[in-house]
């Protein structure tokens, strides 16, 4: 499984950013990955941002409820992370991740930053 992420940027507090990650896989089996989207800035551990499951449940860090939203297109083997009103706070390398039956794939990763 490949997994490409893009649409990172430097964007100012308060704007917003589309991320996407194309899966390379075939549909029958993307339908099968609970994606997610991570993150890692400086100095600190990656963590989870959001993931969106294979019946589209979804979950989100505390820090972002309410201003990110993630999706996924079973069609087109897409996720995306819809980041609004953003902080300096959420500046970091993004991820996305596919995981099915305990095994997990990621991407090469997107900056992502905010300038105050």
């Amino acid at each position: 499984v490949q997994l490409q992420a893009y649409g990172g940027g430097l964007v100012q507090t308060g704007g917003s950013l589309r991320l996407s990650c194309v899966v390379s896989v075939a549909n029958s089996v993307f339908n099968q990955y609970t994606m997610g989207w991570y993150r890692q800035a400086p100095g600190k551990q990656r963590e989870l941002v959001a993931r969106v499951s294979t019946s589209g449940t979804t979950v989100y860090a505390d820090s972002v409820k309410g201003r990110f939203t993630v999706s996924r297109d079973n069609v087109k083997n897409m996720v995306y992370l819809q980041m609004n009103n953003l902080k300096p706070e959420d500046t970091a390398v993004y991820y996305c991740s596919a995981e099915r039956q305990g095994s997990w794939s990621w991407g090469q990763g997107t900056q992502v930053t905010v300038s105050s």
